[in-house]
């Protein structure tokens, strides 16, 4: 008999993994953008416009200074993983958000 899943894992979005405490999300960015955003999925991944351009690594800091406001933690919770030169991206959080709550703050506009 296999044990109970654990709620916040049940159905996680495929551009979602881990588990609270320590997420990892694709990002597909678009820089350039009026306004940091979320804009739906592209490819497995959660697609987000983002108001910087990609110059100096402004567009990644904007990228993860968006994240923490919008999942309510601080900067030092969220990291670039990999991605840092491309458009496709991992951001790992080390928030213990349940699955839920992370999706329906970053998707909500």
């Amino acid at each position: 008999m296999l044990p109970p899943a654990d709620a916040s894992s049940a159905r996680l979005p495929q551009w979602l993994s881990g588990a609270p405490g320590r997420w990892v999300i694709a990002v597909r960015a678009q820089p350039g953008a009026r306004r940091t955003e979320a804009v739906g999925e592209h490819d497995g991944a959660l697609k987000v416009r983002v108001a910087a351009p990609p110059i100096e690594g402004r567009a990644n800091t904007e990228l993860l200074r968006w994240i923490a406001d919008r999942l309510g933690v601080a900067l030092r919770e969220v990291e670039l993983a990999a991605g840092a030169s491309g458009r496709n991206k991992r951001v790992r959080v080390g928030a213990p958000i349940p699955a839920v709550d992370l999706v329906e703050r970053l998707k909500s506009r």
